[in-house]
């Protein structure tokens, strides 16, 4: 059973659905003992960061959340639940994440530009991704693929050697990461039609 946490952000039965899609036996919970008893957990996000570590700690789920990656199951973060795995983010000052990844989520610089042309903050839409390195969740999904984004921020490890695969917009930024038993995407699989769901089929059939 994939336990989706739910903390009062972000698009959570959509991500529910996908899930369903693929097969997947899925619960949005805010409980912790069926987030324990969970086999693969993921965290989704969308928002800012500061309110989402508001509500992680609110509803008392930093801790279950650690104590399930440190358990060994699966675990996938969405978007901001990307971010919120890093040590802060400057999003609207300087606020601490979960602490689990080295490295700091940082703002697209506001001259970003793709030749002549000036690209707009959020980066928005469908882009691709370029592979760094082998990982379960990218079987059967070609280098090169496009997933869908909506993301103002982007994480930037200190250790090069987690990031799973990188996307150009205006500049080369992280866009998954894999250590472990933790992966997690800046892009939406959820919203990314047959390719995102090839994704999330992949992390259903983790062990």
């Amino acid at each position: 059973m994939i336990a989706i946490v739910d903390y009062d952000m972000g698009n959570l039965r959509s991500v529910e659905k996908a899930f369903e899609r693929v097969g997947a036996d899925a619960v949005v919970t805010r409980d912790l003992r069926v987030i324990d008893g969970a086999s693969h957990v993921v965290l989704p996000g969308v928002g800012a960061f500061k309110a989402c570590m508001d509500n992680l700690e609110r509803y008392g789920l930093v801790d279950t959340i650690i104590r399930n990656i440190e358990s060994g199951k699966p675990f996938l973060g969405i978007c901001l639940g990307l971010q919120l795995l890093f040590e802060e983010s400057t999003e609207d000052g300087t606020h601490k994440g979960l602490g689990l990844i080295k490295g700091r989520v940082v703002r697209f610089p506001s001259n970003l530009k793709e030749g002549e042309e000036e690209l707009k903050v959020p980066h928005m839409g469908w882009n691709d991704i370029k592979r760094k390195k082998d990982s379960p969740l990218l079987r059967g999904v070609p280098d090169g693929s496009f997933f869908y984004f909506v993301h103002s921020y982007y994480a930037a490890p200190e250790d090069s050697s987690v990031i799973l695969t990188t996307t150009e917009y205006g500049m080369e930024f992280t866009s998954s990461i894999a250590k472990d038993n933790i992966l997690a995407c800046q892009f939406h699989p959820e919203k990314s039609q047959t390719i995102g769901l090839q994704v999330l089929g992949n992390f259903k059939d983790m062990r």
